[in-house]
């Protein structure tokens, strides 16, 4: 309390972020890459999205939450990128704090939800493979849409109740945050409030809403992994593995990324460290995504192929 108390109690109305350092020289290259990133990102998951809806062979269970992953993405991607583009272009820095909670609240809602959509996608693959005779009738249309629905009410009260108290907060001292977006772990230093029982209902949100999904996730792919040794035949194997070989690099790369942030110190310098795999979890996932599954996924494959011919069926008629 006393070293509260000592603190400069000027409230604070925007932030600085820091973002990669004042280096004039990298801004320029930094800004090229990210719009790279941002155009990549941007252009795989609407394809994904297009495709899905277009393609009526793609109209499954499976599909329909690659659909609902990819609308994420995009989604998560718009939440930080461009703030951080305009930063990278102009040299401005400040946000205000009402856009800063804005942003905030927004990635942890999208970053919950990714987690539940995952999951339910182990769940689907978990049914296709386990259970093939049932999976029509345990996986229909209607759970698909109670999955999907659960997940954004769950993220959505979860978020809720963790930033009902961080919304309390006030903050004074220092407006810099040491990051490239409003970071939750970032911005709690600066508060000028006790942040005890904040810290522990977010301990206790994020234990549930990661926790929780990633032991399912794991559950199902021991269960997946079991029942395709048990399959006599090697093409068998192939086959069945195929069709869950997608998500499992996804979900491992997820997750790999996510134990590296906040729970293995990898380098003696935690803020670099975390700034540089923040970006691998916030910028390059949602990139390398769609290409997993347009790469790995022979439907996918299949649908983009025929989409191309059409184009340039189209193209050469207009020609003509």
């Amino acid at each position: 309390m006393e070293k509260v108390e000592r603190r400069n109690q000027t409230l604070i109305t925007e932030f600085i972020l820091l973002g990669f350092g004042e280096g004039p020289e990298l801004q320029p290259l930094l800004f090229f890459v990210f719009l790279v990133i941002y155009f990549v990102t941007l252009t795989g998951n609407l394809l994904i999205m297009a495709l899905v809806v277009a393609d009526h062979h793609l109209h499954t269970p499976m599909y329909f939450f690659l659909g609902n992953l990819a609308f994420l993405e995009t989604s998560y991607t718009c939440t930080i990128l461009p703030r951080l583009l305009v930063s990278l272009l102009t040299g401005d820095r400040a946000i205000s704090l009402k856009g800063c909670l804005v942003q905030l609240y927004f990635f942890g809602i999208l970053a919950t939800i990714e987690n539940m959509i995952l999951t339910a996608m182990s769940y689907d693959r978990y049914l296709a493979i386990c259970h093939p005779l049932r999976y029509a009738a345990l996986m229909n249309g209607r759970v698909c849409i109670q999955l999907v629905s659960a997940s954004w009410i769950s993220s959505l009260l979860g978020c809720a109740l963790v930033h009902i108290f961080f919304f309390q907060l006030t903050f004074c001292d220092s407006k810099e945050i040491d990051h490239f977006f409003c970071e939750f772990a970032s911005m709690l230093p600066l508060s000028c409030s006790s942040t005890r029982i904040l810290q522990l209902v977010a301990f206790t949100d994020a234990a549930i809403v990661t926790l929780v999904p990633c032991v399912m996730t794991l559950a199902s792919y021991v269960c997946i992994i079991a029942t395709i040794l048990k399959i006599p035949s090697t093409t068998g194997k192939q086959k069945a593995f195929s069709t869950c070989s997608s998500h499992l690099m996804v979900v491992t790369l997820y997750y790999v990324i996510i134990f590296a942030i906040y729970v293995v110190p990898i380098v003696s310098t935690p803020k670099v460290s975390q700034k540089v795999f923040s970006v691998f979890c916030t910028v390059l996932n949602p990139m390398i995504n769609p290409i997993i599954y347009c790469l790995r996924n022979k439907e996918v494959n299949e649908s983009l192929r025929k989409v191309l011919h059409k184009l340039v069926a189209v193209r050469h008629r207009n020609r003509i």
